[in-house]
């Protein structure tokens, strides 16, 4: 299998606010986004804040983001 990469130790970048959702569960399974100056966003696990964040521009986030609250992605949880 081909070793795909999109992404850059989350420790890396600087003077970012990780944030994560409040429907998040206090065990800590959940991801958390940051906003860069570049107007494109940071995806991390929170679980590994040091490890790798996936990098996405704003119309990747729009498009994403969309989907979701469209419910097109519903069916990836049994619930479409």
């Amino acid at each position: 299998m081909r070793h795909i990469s999109n992404g850059i130790a989350a420790s890396e970048l600087r003077d970012v606010s990780w944030r994560k959702s409040s429907r998040s569960n206090p065990s800590g399974n959940c991801v958390e986004v940051a906003g860069l100056s570049d107007g494109g966003f940071a995806v991390r696990n929170s679980r590994h804040p040091s490890g790798p964040a996936l990098i996405y521009t704003r119309a990747e986030m729009e498009a994403f983001i969309g989907g979701a609250k469209d419910g097109d992605f519903d069916d990836l949880l049994g619930r479409g």
